[in-house]
């Protein structure tokens, strides 16, 4: 997983329990400060790197891209207009700040007119600090237009 931006508590817990499970983790956040701590702080848990720049963080993924947005939703428009550009078909960018589904489905949409072929989708985070460092509950939502239809799976 990705991570630009959001890195409070809830952001920079999922970080960490993404990179104690092995995965490599690239954090950006606007304010530098913040990501040169969490990386310094947490850096021994796990393969987590740093990125001073958003145009930085994005060519520091192999395409195709999966990014965690945790950033409140009042914020999300902005980052969104700053990375989307910068993406690539067949990135992902997943809202973890628990927006509103209808900001959701706008926010889809928005992003597909600026850059198609890059999915956007919602999720829901449960459990707070603790759950997000030790086993958070996700639910991750949106349009089956821009999943090529969904499936009945009520058999």
């Amino acid at each position: 997983p990705e991570f630009p931006g959001g890195l409070a508590v809830m952001g920079r817990s999922l970080a960490r329990n993404a990179a104690r499970r092995g995965h490599r983790v690239v954090v950006y956040n606007r304010t530098t400060a913040r990501m040169t701590e969490m990386v310094s702080q947490y850096g021994h848990e796990g393969d987590i790197r740093g990125e001073e720049t958003i145009e930085g963080f994005v060519a520091a993924l192999p395409a195709p891209r999966t990014i965690l947005c945790m950033v409140q939703a009042a914020a999300l428009d902005a980052v969104l207009r700053q990375l989307t550009p910068l993406l690539s078909p067949g990135d992902v960018v997943v809202d973890g700040g628990n927006s509103l589904y209808l900001d959701t489905l706008r926010r889809s949409r928005e992003v597909a007119a600026i850059n198609p072929g890059v999915l956007f989708v919602g999720m829901g985070v449960s459990g707070g600090e603790t759950g997000a460092l030790n086993g958070p509950s996700l639910m991750v939502g949106t349009c089956c237009a821009h999943l090529g239809g969904c499936q009945s799976d009520t058999s």
